[in-house]
């Protein structure tokens, strides 16, 4: 799980390196045990990567992520990480991936209305504060002008975060809370289009209240009125 933006400050770890004053973040992202793979990569050095290079898009943007700083900061050689990744879009996205994975799994309390309330303050926390989101909001800018990194991210990183978004309308849907013939496609655009475009868009604030408008107004649609109201 990577480490929550500070209101006051940009509280940035840095993995051990040639850079003067840096700082383990191992306590941010802890490394799993790992023996090792067919390809020979070393887990350590993989999580120190894909911590360098999101670290490095938070301080300088998409445009100052360069596999040479990536290398550097990770303290790895640039050769160790051409064997592993083809570009830098390629490491940022398997970071972004790998926290999302990890940090968006929606609960299941059996519960449709708690669900979607939870899992839409998470997202929308996920989105705004964390890194892996701005990790997701700089592959959706460079997405917009790049057709070649847009193929790419839309089906590693969007497929998957609509497979989450759905997961809940689909659980309620098995359940029978929800009934069958509901469209899942429009009813996740409804509950989650409104968070995208504020966040990536109009830049207005996603508060609470306005999450929580989003799923009174999908239950009322839905013949499931607010339990709330």
């Amino acid at each position: 799980m990577r480490r929550v933006k500070s209101d006051s400050s940009l509280d940035v770890g840095l993995t051990p390196g040639p850079d003067a004053g840096a700082a383990t973040r191992s306590s941010t992202r802890p490394v799993r045990a790992h023996h090792g793979n067919r390809h020979g990569r070393s887990e350590r050095a993989r999580q120190a990567v894909l911590n360098a290079a999101d670290d490095l898009l938070t301080e300088r943007g998409f445009a100052g992520v360069t596999i040479e700083g990536i290398a550097a900061k990770a303290g790895v050689a640039k050769q160790t990480i051409y064997r592993w990744w083809q570009s830098k879009t390629d490491i940022l996205m398997d970071a972004y991936l790998e926290d999302a994975a990890e940090d968006l799994v929606p609960a299941d309390h059996g519960d449709l209305e708690r669900d979607l309330r939870g899992y839409l303050h998470q997202l929308t926390r996920f989105l705004v504060e964390t890194d892996p989101g701005e990790v997701f909001r700089a592959l959706i800018g460079q997405s917009l002008h790049d057709p070649d990194v847009a193929t790419v991210f839309r089906g590693r990183c969007v497929d998957a975060q609509r497979d989450r978004d759905r997961l809940l309308i689909e659980r309620a849907i098995e359940r029978g809370d929800l009934s069958a013939d509901l469209d899942v496609n429009t009813a996740v655009d409804q509950l989650v289009g409104p968070i995208y475009y504020r966040i990536l868009v109009t830049g207005q604030a996603v508060d609470p209240d306005f999450v929580d408008a989003l799923v009174d107004s999908f239950l009322r649609h839905a013949g499931r009125g607010s339990q709330t109201e």
